[in-house]
């Protein structure tokens, strides 16, 4: 899946940034949230020659598989200097998560930062099955 504008909505939250994320089904709800963040912190389309890496994140449910999976995503930017392009979750249960990943080098003449992310949080965080549709909401620590 390529990174395309995600299905997110933003969170009024003091000193912090909110989402709250909406997919089909499970393995929508965790590709559209790992689209959003790359999304609040660069916008559209990050760019540049690939790199294919496959990621296994295990977590005690799906609220902190969500934390742990998004964190994952942020450790590759912040630790690794590398974009996350493209999102593909090969398998999920409701504790563990198999995904490919497309990564670009981070090069800050082609990436503009838009929100500069410090962390995934626990607070208020929340995956719901709404019936027709899973619903994620996270905060992020600015």
């Amino acid at each position: 899946m390529t990174i395309t504008t995600p299905n997110y909505t933003l969170l009024d939250h003091t000193a912090d940034l909110g989402i709250t994320i909406r997919g089909a089904n499970l393995i929508d709800l965790f590709e559209s949230a790992g689209n959003a963040l790359i999304h609040v912190m660069l916008g559209d389309n990050p760019r540049g020659k690939t790199r294919s890496m496959k990621i296994s994140v295990s977590g005690d449910d799906l609220a902190d598989l969500m934390v742990r999976w998004l964190g994952e995503i942020l450790y590759f930017f912040e630790g690794d200097d590398l974009v996350v392009t493209s999102i593909n979750i090969d398998s999920l249960t409701s504790s563990q998560l198999e995904a490919t990943l497309e990564t670009v080098p981070y090069d800050p003449e082609i990436h503009e930062i838009l929100n500069e992310i410090k962390a995934v949080t626990y607070h208020q965080i929340e995956v719901t099955n709404k019936g027709d549709i899973w619903e994620a909401r996270v905060i992020f620590d600015l």
